[in-house]
């Protein structure tokens, strides 16, 4: 059994909180979170690769135990949330390695992935969209907002910010909701409840219209270097459907679905299976 380690990295004044498990010597596998979790959301799965890759997963900043400054100093765009998780990648020498994408974390990553793509050996996507296909229904609310950023849209998206909220994002669509642990989801409603963080992922929710433009741009990515892919996707998810994973493929003919009958926070319910996969998908790079 590989320990986890809990480290803080100084990004030019920028605290970022960081897991680190692993051989120092092994391949790179950096680990992206989404909304609203934190590092914390891969507390299962750590453990299930760190004897065969060496691992991070940092909280973005204003997540979990990352800086969270206030917003007159730091604006919340997904640019500027990318730009202190390349330089991080930097700081801790990080300079080719694998990435496991999930919800915010796959337009930071796949940022980093535009920037340098000869850092990138290979893409694992767990309900990571990128794709117009993959946004469901459920986006609805957080398009008006970025049709009209009035007060009161801004204000209809706090529903998301609620703790039923966050519950529901974690048990939709699982079959058997006694079997997701409410470990994570407590933590993400102490973070969300923070004073301020309701107003950063707003501003994050308005942002997220940037990713959308980018879409193409990522696609045109995976055209042209055709990185090893690996789309792992909770098929119930509510955001992002299952077409979203499948169009990767048309970019990226050599693309690997896979489909998993859980929801959102796949990690909840399938941390094994998933992990699974990733070891074969990895080991075959090799």
């Amino acid at each position: 059994m590989t320990s986890t380690r809990y480290r803080t990295a100084d990004i030019d004044g920028f605290k970022v909180f960081y897991r680190e498990a692993g051989p120092a010597g092994a391949p790179k596998l950096l680990l992206l979170h989404g909304f609203p979790s934190a590092g914390h959301m891969f507390r299962d799965l750590i453990p299930l690769l760190a004897d065969k890759f060496h691992i991070v997963a940092p909280d973005l900043p204003g997540f979990g135990q990352s800086d969270m400054p206030a917003r007159e100093t730091f604006r919340y765009t997904f640019d500027n949330v990318a730009q202190v998780i390349e330089r991080f990648t930097e700081v801790i020498g990080f300079d080719r390695f694998a990435v496991y994408v999930f919800d915010y974390g796959a337009p930071t990553g796949f940022r980093l992935a535009l920037r340098h793509p000869e850092r990138i050996t290979a893409i694992i996507s767990q309900n990571g969209n990128a794709y117009e296909d993959g946004l469901s229904d459920g986006w609805t609310p957080i398009k008006a907002y970025w049709q009209d950023p009035s007060p009161a849209n801004r204000e209809a998206l706090r529903a998301f910010l609620t703790p039923e909220a966050t519950r529901w994002q974690y048990t939709h669509g699982v079959s058997d909701p006694t079997t997701v642990s409410p470990d994570g989801q407590n933590l993400d409603n102490f973070y969300l409840a923070r004073p301020g963080s309701d107003d950063v992922q707003l501003d994050l929710f308005g942002d997220y219209k940037s990713n959308v433009a980018l879409y193409p741009a990522f696609q045109e990515y995976f055209r042209t270097h055709k990185p090893p892919f690996l789309a792992t996707w909770g098929k119930n998810d509510p955001f992002f459907i299952p077409p979203g994973a499948e169009a990767f493929k048309r970019d990226n003919p050599n693309a690997v679905v896979q489909f998993f009958d859980t929801g959102h926070f796949a990690l909840e319910t399938h941390a094994s299976e998933i992990a699974a996969s990733i070891r074969d998908f990895l080991g075959r790079l090799r």
